[in-house]
């Protein structure tokens, strides 16, 4: 004989009730704008004058790849070291001298990036980075 309290119903809860979380989220959405229109004060400034003078911005930067068969390519236009050396002259004659940015299939052969390297140099471009994969 087993004893029993409250009703004999096996009916459970069959549903959630979603009112409660959706009063929360509104919530923190209110705490959220509030937050944010806060954090970003707009405060008018009067910002004081200088006398330095304004850095022209760095020339645009020339990139370099050479694939694993030792094809050099100029911003993905595949030429030959005469070419490069010739395109390096050009580059090397500007007031501000571009960056070279070099990027080497890790199969390429060493002596095609020391060919592209000493070009590079020759015509005035000493500012070469290596590029890489993270």
């Amino acid at each position: 004989m087993g004893f029993q309290l409250g009703e004999d119903h096996d009916s459970g809860m069959n549903e959630m009730n979603l009112i409660p979380l959706i009063d929360i989220m509104l919530v923190l959405m209110i705490i959220f704008l509030v937050t944010a229109t806060v954090a970003n004060p707009s405060i008018p400034l009067s910002l004081p004058k200088t006398t330095a003078e304004i850095v022209d911005p760095p020339p645009k930067a020339i990139t370099i790849s050479i694939n694993q068969n030792g094809e050099v390519a100029w911003d993905a236009k595949i030429i030959s070291l005469e070419e490069l050396e010739k395109r390096f002259q050009e580059a090397g004659q500007a007031e501000n001298k571009p960056t070279v940015q070099l990027r080497a299939d890790k199969e390429s052969k060493y002596d095609t990036v020391a060919q592209v390297m000493s070009r590079a140099s020759e015509a005035g471009l000493s500012d070469i980075a290596f590029v890489s994969e993270n």
